[in-house]
């Protein structure tokens, strides 16, 4: 028995966190991608729970470096950025209820060097940009084009490869009302460029309006703690999903589940506001269905939580904050 059959996906989704149907999203079906989470897009695709949907996502330029020698800021038109896939419509998903995504796999797609990491003018976590107000001129532009490959991973110059660690950087649900730059993490999810996110996990997300409307893209092949520059290793993908729907299981955040252990995921400014609200769900998670006194969890993780930094770049930073399987299941 693996541990995906007793996640809570498995146990409480509708569909059980089985295979049913199939369906795929393909860039000529997908047509427009989107820059934007909200329900105000038509969906590309309807599906009940137990969907598998595997989705070619574009890389987050949407393909438009394609050379070392091209200036991001000529090309790129800010802030169309960060193209999604999708939305998906979850048929009987409504506010209140939580989608349960399990993520089978990432394969890079398209010719090489497929993958794309940048400096751009006012973007990064040791830059002046927009928020942080400086007199310091801008970074020098700076293009790097990889080769990515699943099994050889990385090759970032003759003497160094990175392996290959995808992860899904922007994948959430729409806002009840709002319509929000697919550059913005939140209470929905969205750009939270967290590697957790990755092959073998499943993440929860909240549904604020009827249909969830999902939106997945952004796809990395290798990125450090905080996503330093800005920019990750960018490629496009084939990327598969598992859809299932857990009925009036109200969650505030985003959450996720892997063999090892449940984070609770916060996004904010400043970076001390995103660990403490995660740190806040994940004991009020503890507190609601591990059998934890509240206060005892908040002693308990002052010294066994950890917590992993998704992005220091975005307009609001991203931080999980987790607690080891072997750990939760032990209360009192």
């Amino acid at each position: 028995m693996s541990w995906f059959d007793q996640s809570i996906m498995a146990r409480k989704a509708v569909a059980k966190g089985q295979a049913l149907t199939s369906h795929s999203i393909t860039e000529a079906s997908q047509g427009r991608y989107h820059y934007v989470y909200g329900a105000y897009a038509d969906p590309i695709l309807t599906v009940d729970p137990g969907a598998v949907v595997s989705a070619e996502t574009h890389d987050a330029f949407e393909g438009k470096i394609q050379k070392e020698t091209d200036k991001p800021s000529e090309i790129l038109n800010f802030p169309y950025l960060n193209p999604q896939n999708g939305p998906i419509y979850v048929n009987g998903a409504e506010k209140g209820d939580c989608l349960a995504v399990y993520i089978e796999s990432i394969v890079p797609r398209g010719p090489q060097p497929r993958g794309t990491t940048v400096i751009m003018p006012e973007f990064g976590g040791l830059v002046p940009t927009a928020d942080t107000a400086m007199l310091n001129p801008a970074l020098p532009e700076r293009v790097k084009k990889l080769e990515v490959d699943e099994a050889t991973g990385v090759k970032w110059n003759d003497t160094i490869s990175l392996p290959y660690e995808p992860f899904i950087g922007t994948i959430g649900t729409a806002p009840e009302i709002e319509a929000i730059s697919s550059l913005v993490p939140d209470y929905y999810g969205g750009n939270m460029d967290l590697p957790d996110v990755a092959p073998g996990a499943v993440i929860y997300l909240p549904v604020n309006t009827d249909g969830a409307y999902l939106y997945v893209g952004d796809c990395h092949a290798a990125q450090g703690d905080g996503e330093l520059c800005g920019v990750a290793i960018e490629h496009p993908t084939v990327t598969t999903l598992r859809i299932d729907l857990i009925k009036g299981w109200t969650i505030k955040t985003p959450r996720l589940e892997n063999e090892s252990f449940y984070m609770t995921i916060g996004s904010s400014r400043p970076m001390e506001d995103a660990a403490r609200g995660a740190y806040r769900e994940l004991i009020r998670w503890m507190a609601a269905d591990f059998g934890f006194d509240e206060i005892d969890a908040y002693m308990l993780l002052t010294q066994c939580g950890r917590v992993r930094l998704g992005n220091m770049v975005d307009p609001k930073y991203t931080v999980g904050a987790s607690v080891l399987k072997s750990i939760a299941g032990l209360a009192a």
